[in-house]
């Protein structure tokens, strides 16, 4: 038996899940959801760097990871903004993530980095409206 099959479909959940949870970082930190920002069960104040600016790429671009709508450059963002994380605010305290709180950041940045390297998967926008499109060029034309 070959689990080949399952590559797609479970690649989009992976995909999925990571823009969901990213996402719900997004709400919490903008509008004190999910128990608010770091627990607090506050927003972050409108405009502060870097934790707002942060907070709205957390929640556009994980719901575009979320729903695989221009999955590969929402991706690459939310990479960088962890990456960002991880090498200002964490590595600050120590080399390893696990030494130093980094563990979450290091973990969406690589994750977001394998999404945009490998896409949405079969389960997304993208492969709907490509099929769309794939449908409607062999569609034969309509005569009045």
């Amino acid at each position: 038996m070959t689990f080949d099959r399952f590559t797609g479909p479970v690649w989009s959940l992976f995909r999925m899940v990571v823009g969901l949870l990213f996402a719900c970082h997004g709400l919490a930190s903008l509008f004190g959801l999910l128990g608010g920002s770091k627990g607090t069960g506050e927003a972050v104040p409108l405009g502060t760097w870097p934790g707002w600016y942060a907070a709205v790429i957390q929640l556009i671009c994980g719901g575009l990871v979320l729903i695989g709508l221009f999955t590969r450059p929402a991706a690459i963002l939310a990479s960088g903004s962890m990456a960002y994380a991880y090498f200002v605010v964490h590595q600050k305290t120590g080399l390893m993530p696990i030494e130093n709180g980094g563990v979450t950041s290091a973990l969406y940045a690589w994750s977001f980095l394998a999404v945009a390297a490998i896409g949405a998967g079969p389960w997304s926008v993208e492969a709907l409206l490509s099929r769309r499109k794939k449908v409607d060029a062999t569609a034969e034309p309509v005569t009045a």
